[in-house]
């Protein structure tokens, strides 16, 4: 295939994709998707008013509007099926939480006060009118609330599944969302809740600077000392970024499976998975042996692998005192070299200044430039010839090195059975919780929490999930421009991007243009014609050439002839200076000849006549390209 018929079809199949692209992003944009729920979501008639009642119709003089963007109406979910905590803030109050009137210990007392302020509130961009939750409104302020849960979750048998939403209203520069499982103890005081407080569970993200984190931390206990230690999930292999910066509400879902299997949900979508046996830091169980404490290496235990070759001698030629580099003997001071003219100069234009005192200052000089006599010369001052590497340079003389014969490897303590171990095969069963909190230190404002919730049924998380979160995302995606609007928007708040937008929509065009509709155009062949009477411009314009040709063969024969009529006359002249008696004979043989050649050319005019009518287009074969 012709390569711009390839790349025609590339630039028309380039510009299809982006009219379809456009298309279907406009479809979506008119086809918001209508949420029914039973019963307790709906969109369109009871949105169209105050009153439930359609809005009159336009006048036909006045010019039409857009449609509306349509609008989910919002219903607090309802917990269903087995659950130990449900809170959505829909009811506006905190009266099941509690806040701390603790202070942190170890930092100014300025600070140590959880005195940070939390409110319930809509979101300050709400897409859900009536849609609240719990807000952390101060910055650089120490925060603690909790709640108790309808009952302790103990770890047995079904799973634990923790859910709740966040969003960073206006971003977040160094600070956590995190959620705290509090752990079932007997002096759990949950009006003196800080940092230190036991806790079975911390889940949610967290960010400083450029680092961007997804907590997942539980506090194990050892079966032999009784103590706890954290341990750190792996961390997510995909990029968390865009979850901390969109300013959009995001689900956040941990799943513990009592085969001690984990999984981390972002929106419902999984984000890190992976074992409390394999995938955790430090290893839940330890090490069946560790290196002896009490083991030292022995003084002479020799871990060299290579030693200086102890019989090598320096050879006699050695020198180890040449220099590394010398004078080039070859070099030759180039010419017009000026030895008398040093390379710097006092400047002559120069002035001492008004106020310099040559007892504090010293003696003063004029600051020293380039010697202007030396910019057209090779060089300036003394010459030197310049320094070379020492061909006989060697250096200071090394034994070589050799293999090390009682080269023992390297070091290492022994090994022994670790008076510490344990094999803990369920760390999922954890310490019970019977509490949830939130205790965190944030340099932002306004971060939203919503819709808590802690169950072991997956179908009833997830029916909760859809009630609440889904809910939010359904508005937020009705509420967002199209394609079309997000790249005028772009363009008014940037406007050398109609730039951009030009030569992206103009480029393919002219391409197209001038690879398709372009270019030199075959000659159509004499086939291509109709066969009529009417003269067809190729086909006069083989008629004089093909005319031509036969006109040169023509003289051709005609010279030949000439040449052969010359020679046969020579011959009969010859031949009739030897007999005369046949003089007769030759004369009427040379009148029968001369009759002969005036037919030959009355048919010599008649045959131009014959080609024409054959090279008519009636009579004419195609010919063959």
């Amino acid at each position: 295939m012709d390569p711009k018929v390839r790349l025609c079809l590339l630039l028309l199949a380039l510009s299809w994709s982006a009219n379809l692209m456009m298309s279907v992003s406009a479809q979506e944009e008119d086809d918001e998707v209508d949420i029914m729920d039973d019963g307790d979501v709906e969109l369109g008639d009871d949105l169209l008013g105050d009153e439930g009642e359609p809005e009159a119709e336009p006048e036909e003089s006045e010019a039409p509007t857009p449609p509306p963007v349509p609008k989910v109406t919002y219903k607090a979910p309802e917990p269903m099926g087995e659950h130990f905590f449900a809170e959505s803030f829909d009811k506006g109050t905190l009266d099941s939480w509690i806040l701390s009137k603790a202070k942190k210990e170890g930092i100014d007392e300025e600070i140590a006060k959880y005195d940070g302020v939390w409110e319930v509130e809509e979101m300050k961009d709400s897409k859900l009118p009536g849609d609240k939750g719990l807000v952390l409104k101060s910055r650089a302020k120490h925060h603690a609330i909790s709640a108790w849960l309808l009952r302790p979750f103990t770890f047995d048998t079904k799973p634990l599944i923790v859910q709740y939403e966040v969003n960073f209203q206006t971003g977040i520069d160094c600070g956590g969302a995190y959620v705290k499982l509090l752990s079932q103890t007997s002096d759990l005081n949950l009006d003196e809740f800080v940092d230190k407080t036991p806790y079975t569970i911390m889940f949610g993200p967290d960010k400083c600077g450029e680092d961007y984190k997804l907590h997942f931390i539980f506090r194990h206990k050892n079966p032999k000392t009784g103590e706890f230690e954290e341990k750190h999930a792996k961390k997510p292999d995909s990029d968390l970024r865009t979850f901390y910066t969109d300013k959009k509400t995001h689900l956040y879902t941990l799943v513990l499976n009592p085969d001690n299997t984990f999984e981390i949900l972002i929106d419902q979508t999984v984000v890190n998975s992976g074992s409390l046996l394999t995938d955790v830091t430090p290893p839940v169980n330890p090490p069946a042996e560790i290196e002896d404490p009490d083991d030292h290496k022995p003084e002479d235990w020799d871990e060299r692998p290579k030693i200086q070759d102890p019989d090598a001698v320096k050879p006699e030629d050695w020198d180890e005192d040449a220099p590394a580099k010398i004078a080039d003997e070859d070099a030759v001071k180039p010419e017009g070299w000026l030895d008398d003219e040093p390379e710097y100069i006092g400047d002559p234009d120069a002035v001492k200044p008004e106020d310099w005192d040559e007892d504090m200052d010293g003696e003063w000089e004029a600051p020293q430039i380039p010697n202007p006599a030396c910019e057209s010369a090779p060089g300036c001052g003394k010459w030197e010839k310049p320094m070379i590497d020492n061909p006989n340079y060697k250096g200071k003389w090394k034994p070589p090195m050799i293999d090390n014969p009682n080269y023992q490897g390297v070091w290492k303590p022994r090994k022994i059975p670790n008076p510490d171990y344990f094999e803990d095969l369920h760390p999922f069963r954890m310490t019970p919780f019977s509490a949830v909190g939130l205790e965190l230190w944030s340099m932002s404002s306004d971060i939203f929490f919503d819709n808590f919730f802690i169950t072991y049924d997956r179908n009833t998380a997830e029916r909760w999930a859809s009630d609440g979160w889904g809910l939010k995302k359904a508005a937020e995606g009705a509420a967002e421009p199209g394609l079309v609007k997000q790249l005028i928007g772009a363009a008014e708040e940037r406007p050398w991007l109609w730039v951009v937008y030009v030569l992206t929509v103009a480029l393919p065009l002219v391409l197209i243009i001038v690879f398709c509709c372009t270019g030199k155009k075959k000659p159509a062949a004499a086939a291509d014609y109709k066969k009529t009477d009417e003269p067809q411009p190729d086909v006069k314009e083989e008629e004089e050439e093909e005319q031509e040709a036969e006109e040169k063969e023509e003289e051709n024969a005609e010279e030949e002839e000439e040449v052969k009529e010359e020679q046969t006359a020579a011959d009969k002249k010859s031949d009739l200076e030897d007999s005369p008696a046949e003089d007769g004979a030759n004369e009427e043989e040379e009148a029968q000849d001369s009759e002969e050649k005036e037919d030959e050319v009355d048919k010599s005019d008649e045959k131009p006549e014959e080609d024409v009518l054959r090279r008519s287009p009636r009579n004419r074969k195609v010919r063959k390209e």
